[in-house]
């Protein structure tokens, strides 16, 4: 299977050594997706205004792809602080909508740049 490698200029530029997504056939593997701004590079305020500005940039990168939100099959939260996570289901679930994604939320230590909230997903085109 071809593999491509995926960058949206809506999506901020990766803090590393790393693809925004990477393309195998019709599966799209992205990567952990911060609250950061795609045009100043700045951390939102707050961890609901990270989980909405990282859901924006992850929406970016798929559609980069040629996919939907609606083509997520499994999603991966990380949260700096477990008490945030009734606040983020709210924000979450205005994104995914109908047949829901699979998802794993877990505790983490630190985040890069001081993130409270990041996503990452696995997304498949699926016929229509």
């Amino acid at each position: 299977m071809k593999r491509t490698t995926i960058t949206s200029e809506k999506a901020p530029a990766a803090v590393g050594p790393y693809s925004h997504a990477v393309k195998v056939g019709d599966t799209l593997y992205t990567s952990g997706q911060l609250g950061l701004d795609p045009v100043t590079g700045n951390m939102a305020e707050g961890v609901e205004a990270q989980a909405v500005q990282a859901l924006e940039n992850l929406k970016a990168i798929v559609e980069e792809a040629g996919m939907t939100l609606a083509n997520v099959v499994k999603t991966t939260v990380f949260l700096t602080n477990m008490g945030d996570f009734a606040a983020i289901n709210s924000i979450y679930a205005d994104y995914f909508k109908g047949e829901t994604p699979a998802r794993s939320c877990v505790a983490v230590a630190a985040l890069p740049k001081g993130g409270s909230f990041e996503i990452e997903a696995v997304v498949v085109k699926t016929e229509e």
